[in-house]
């Protein structure tokens, strides 16, 4: 890989964190409850400006595609945040006709994704209380 390639997705990837950072925050102020509105408002958000930005590198900008790519999708929305890829690839599955395989696909994210963050919670809190006793 050419040092472009990862030039564009650190830069890209920096901004989208910093921009979730404030949007989440503007979204959670929006509230006074603990609902995470301030992350459900990123991940649509993200899922809408992915779709705009997929749409748009098809168009006439075509000699820059990849490098586009790599710098807004990869790197700004996938710092953003990656429930926008998810989305992306679920109706890319859809949209291929694959609607088991789009699915399983939500299924599979959904709840291996909650049952990780759920058991190494867990173990975390574990290793955490053996070692500060």
């Amino acid at each position: 890989m050419e040092f472009s390639t990862f030039f564009a997705v650190a830069i890209g990837g920096g901004i989208g964190a910093v921009l979730r950072y404030l949007f989440a925050n503007m979204g959670q102020s929006w509230t006074p409850s603990n609902f995470p509105l301030g992350t459900l408002f990123v991940n649509i958000l993200g899922c809408a400006l992915i779709g705009l930005t997929t749409a748009l590198l098809i168009g006439p900008i075509s000699q820059h595609r990849e490098f586009l790519r790599l710098l807004l999708i990869v790197g700004v929305l996938g710092g953003f945040t990656t429930f926008s890829t998810f989305a992306l690839d679920t109706f890319e599955l859809f949209e291929d006709g694959r609607l088991r395989q789009a699915l399983m696909y939500i299924i599979l994210s959904n709840v291996f994704g909650i049952l990780a963050a759920w058991s190494m919670y867990k173990i975390g809190s574990i290793l955490v209380t053996t070692t500060t006793t």
